[in-house]
């Protein structure tokens, strides 16, 4: 029951989104509603951290790729096993189709998809099965690792980024994340980084305002 609650909120944003916030709230209205405000501040916030380490992961291991493989299109030549190559073909239909809609909108002739288009397709998700385990010995030892100059450990660093992936899915689709390990997976956003680069870690930090938003979480529950 979401009873007690704008008549707005319930339309909009549907009852079974709003359960999780009045049960995290002991069932009172407006905290539950302070809470909601609360989790689109904190998504919010991670934005920009989450952009960061995103592009950055995706550039380092792309650019390792090209150089191992001889080529921008590596994911060609590349052993993926069978998830991973529907991946990409998946991705560049993607590309395609896009291509195609916008070519018919402006009323001009279809471009070719570039690399880099589907380098930006392709997901973070993809990205991060390229350190799994089964690709230790394909990708990790061989090259992935110089994309990482000061990590430990690869088993330790992947754990990280699928933290870090699962927490960018629930923030891009606007789901709720005030129940989550919030200052553990703000952390592996760090340790990722910094595991790239400490300069580019200093760097993000700088500009991030999570931390002083993740101080207001009690606030929206008072």
């Amino acid at each position: 029951m979401v009873d007690g609650m704008p008549e707005w909120m319930k339309r909009y944003f549907s009852k079974p989104r709003l359960k999780p916030y009045l049960r995290a709230a002991g069932g009172d209205p407006r905290a539950a509603m302070r809470l909601y405000r609360w989790n689109v501040e904190a998504s919010a916030a991670l934005y920009a951290p989450l952009q960061c380490v995103e592009l950055a992961v995706r550039n380092a291991l792309h650019d390792c790729l090209v150089t191992k493989y001889g080529r921008p299109d590596w994911w060609e030549v590349a052993p993926l096993d069978r998830g991973g190559h529907d991946v990409v073909v998946a991705a560049r239909k993607k590309c395609e189709d896009k291509e195609r809609k916008r070519a018919q909108e402006q009323k001009r002739r279809k471009r070719p998809v570039t690399v880099d288009d589907v380098v930006t397709e392709l997901t973070f998700g993809f990205w991060t099965t390229l350190l799994v385990s089964r690709y230790d010995r394909v990708f990790w030892v061989p090259t992935l690792h110089k994309a990482f100059p000061h990590v430990g450990r690869r088993d330790g660093l992947y754990d990280d980024l699928w933290a870090v992936v699962r927490l960018r899915n629930r923030v891009m689709h606007h789901e709720p994340i005030h129940g989550e390990g919030l200052a553990a997976d703000h952390a592996r956003i760090y340790r990722v980084l910094d595991a790239l680069d400490p300069d580019l870690s200093k760097e993000v930090r700088a500009m991030d305002q999570f931390p002083s938003v993740l101080a207001r979480k009690e606030d929206a529950l008072e």
